[in-house]
């Protein structure tokens, strides 16, 4: 069975990309296994996250936690210039403590489906002129420039989380989406270690199997199977990573088959589910040296 496709590789903790398009492209839904921030400097764009779709304004910062399915849709060949960050949850992690932490923007957005930041104008705000400067260290040679863009790229995120906190940014749902399919969406999402079908899910939603079907796949890109195993390898992943036995795994997140599960999860992420395992314990031990 074919999955979403994971696109885009973090081999560091964050990447900076600057990037204009004057072309109509267009893009497939995809997924990222480390955060990502876009931010619109100019086109005619919709993102479309998890079923939601967001008509982007010049100054919005886009939200994409890892393993969302999502793709931006380009409407004309206007300039489609962005500043995309990739960030690392390691790197959150790294700099977080009991009294602040930094992936708290991400939960938010995860947690209530809102992914659009709307800024003020460009030149008051704060978090528009650190992206600019993070953009600017792409060709920086002097003295310490490395040093340079991580203390930015650390201010920024601080300054991304507080600018939630105090509530002087706009985070809203601006999006469109079909109500049906989104609400189909956050149950899979909140039952994914139960058994789910399409006539389960037709059932719990008073829907025809083909109308679900059909809407599904228009407003994902994917059918309901091709989602709902991309949702618990990552879910799978993220246990075998906090140490829980590949086996205990494999059920906890609704495989039935260990073999099924096991060759789904190399061709999804390119490694075994022993290997991952082998791979989060020597990256356990290295800490600690």
């Amino acid at each position: 069975m074919k999955q979403y496709e994971k696109a885009g590789y973090l081999n560091q903790e964050f990447r900076i990309f600057h990037l204009k398009s004057e072309e109509q492209k267009e893009y497939a839904f995809h997924y990222h296994d480390f955060h990502k921030v876009v931010y619109l400097i100019s086109g005619n764009v919709t993102y479309n996250i998890e079923g939601k779709n967001y008509q982007l304004k010049a100054n919005d910062f886009v939200l994409v936690n890892k393993g969302e399915v999502h793709r931006p849709v380009v409407h004309s060949t206007e300039p489609y210039e962005r500043i995309i960050l990739y960030i690392s949850p390691e790197l959150l992690q790294k700099y977080s403590n009991e009294s602040y932490h930094l992936e708290d923007c991400f939960v938010r957005s995860k947690k209530e489906q809102l992914h659009v930041l709307h800024t003020n104008t460009a030149k008051e705000n704060l978090l528009v002129s650190l992206c600019h400067a993070l953009a600017n260290t792409l060709t920086d040679t002097e003295y310490a420039s490395e040093l340079h863009q991580r203390v930015l790229f650390l201010e920024f995120l601080v300054q991304l989380n507080r600018t939630l906190q105090k509530n002087s940014t706009d985070i809203s749902d601006t999006s469109v989406g079909n109500e049906k399919i989104l609400a189909v969406l956050t149950y899979i999402n909140s039952h994914l270690t139960e058994e789910i079908s399409i006539d389960s899910l037709a059932e719990q939603f008073f829907t025809s199997r083909y109308y679900l079907m059909h809407s599904f796949k228009q407003e994902t890109g994917y059918t309901i199977g091709q989602y709902l195993t991309t949702k618990r390898l990552l879910y799978a992943q993220e246990l075998i990573k906090n140490d829980m036995p590949v086996t205990e795994a494999c059920l906890t997140c609704g495989f039935q088959n260990y073999s099924t599960f096991s060759r789904a999860y190399k061709k999804n992420f390119g490694v075994s589910p022993t290997g991952q395992k082998q791979q989060s314990s020597r990256l356990q031990l290295s800490s600690f040296e």
